[in-house]
């Protein structure tokens, strides 16, 4: 399956590679959101529209092999709390769903070898559509 085409915003862009750039490659995941981040088409903030995932995004998503449906929040690394609700953009399907509008699908390789099949239902609530 090809993946579907994903934009990101200058500010996530720049603040998700900065944060690679810290990171490494000691993280499982790391080449894969490499790979997402050059291929994303990059717009500024105010152009991306309010149905596309950007960094802490709330977003109701579902598993299509299972049919079990999420609500997370997309979160950087910093902001894990141990509250539930968030997902990091260094986990797999944080990666995942960055940059994805609703009804896109995506199929994402886990560690393991697994692959999980996303869709994106709802974006709830995006920070740049909040400051228009």
């Amino acid at each position: 399956m090809d993946q579907p085409p994903i934009i990101v915003t200058e500010t996530d862009y720049e603040r998700i590679d900065a944060l690679l750039e810290k990171t490494g490659d000691s993280v499982p995941g790391i080449p894969e959101l490499r790979a997402e981040l050059a291929r994303a088409h990059v717009v500024a903030s105010d152009e991306i529209s309010a149905d596309v995932v950007t960094m802490n995004s709330t977003i109701a998503f579902e598993n299509v092999d299972s049919g079990k449906r999420f609500e997370l929040a997309l979160v950087y690394p910093k902001d894990m709390d141990g509250s539930p609700g968030k997902v990091s953009i260094l986990a797999p399907v944080g990666s995942a769903l960055l940059g994805l509008a609703v009804d896109q699908m995506i199929q994402w390789q886990v560690p393991g070898g697994d692959t999980l099949k996303l869709r994106v239902l709802e974006v709830r609530d995006q920070p740049e559509a909040r400051r228009r």
